[in-house]
């Protein structure tokens, strides 16, 4: 009989200290409520002893939660329907208040960044959405920040917004508005290119009508570039002034043409000089005709 009434003394000891012993983690936090009342001291990490069925430890964790929110479909201020994904990063700074004053409070916290999130992006342009994502994020942060951390003892760290989804219709007209912005900036561009190279042409061009040299010296290099290239062919430009002269040969002007016509007059001598035009002169007041070939007429022989 003694012995039986030891091994069940035994049995009793280790089912007592089974119920009352609870361990901490180095991350957790235990809350203790005896017959349903708060204990004020938070257990930390480490091994502690409760009294069974008269209390109960809630171990909270101290370590930031990461949590997705759904896809919700929200219209911007600009009347621009679309569906925006985020995600939400808190941790528990106050182990009694996220026990005590709400029930689950990472379903609470999904319930609050749900909306939260629909309100922001009502309040949002959608260029501002696409382009400021930063302050969307700061200001989903504290909008949801607000009434958790008071109340709940929760700490929301980071909120970012992960994905935007447009309407096919929207990204088309998205795409033509980034094709059309880059063509004009192309044209800008070009423009300017040519601006610019008009400005230095006429800057090289009042340079070399100052110095007569400098345009023989710049057809001497082109030239130059031009055999550089191993060509078969080599193009000489041909001077105008050349043209020029041959044009005024062809084509005398009528004092020319009448001083050459008009009859020679014989003068007496003065100081024992004749006045006569001389056949130099004669000669150096004929114009210079050119008398184009003669072409055989069809038909003869």
């Amino acid at each position: 009989m003694g012995t039986v009434f030891v091994l069940a003394f035994v049995v009793v000891v280790f089912l007592l200290l089974g119920f009352g012993v609870r361990q901490v983690q180095q991350y957790e936090k235990g809350v203790v409520l005896r017959f349903g009342r708060l204990l004020p001291a938070i257990r930390g990490p480490g091994l502690h002893l409760i009294i069974p069925f008269a209390d109960r430890m809630t171990k909270v964790s101290l370590r930031t939660v990461v949590m997705a929110i759904p896809a919700q479909g929200a219209i911007t201020r600009d009347n621009v329907t679309l569906t925006v994904d985020a995600v939400v990063y808190f941790r528990v700074i106050d182990p009694i208040k996220a026990i005590l004053n709400v029930e689950n409070y990472p379903r609470a916290v999904s319930q609050v960044s749900q909306t939260s999130l629909r309100s922001v992006i009502g309040r949002a342009d959608l260029d501002t959405l696409l382009s400021d994502r930063d302050r969307i994020n700061l200001e989903l942060q504290g909008v949801i920040d607000g009434p958790t951390e008071e109340p709940w003892g929760l700490h929301i760290e980071r909120v970012e917004v992960k994905d935007v989804a447009l309407p096919e219709d929207m990204m088309r007209s998205m795409s033509r508005q980034a094709e059309a912005e880059r063509e004009r900036r192309a044209r800008i561009i070009a423009a300017d290119g040519e601006f610019q190279a008009s400005t230095k042409l006429a800057e090289a061009a009042r340079t070399m009508g100052d110095t007569p040299g400098a345009l023989q010296l710049r057809l001497l290099q082109t030239v130059v570039d031009v055999a550089a290239e191993k060509n078969s062919t080599l193009v000489m430009p041909f001077p105008v002034e050349l043209l020029r002269f041959f044009d005024r040969a062809a084509n005398p002007s009528p004092q020319v043409a009448a001083a050459a016509e008009s009859p020679v007059e014989t003068t007496a001598p003065v100081n024992g000089q004749s006045t006569t035009p001389t056949t130099e002169v004669l000669a150096a007041l004929t114009p210079l005709t050119l008398q184009p070939p003669a072409h055989p007429t069809p038909g003869k022989s």
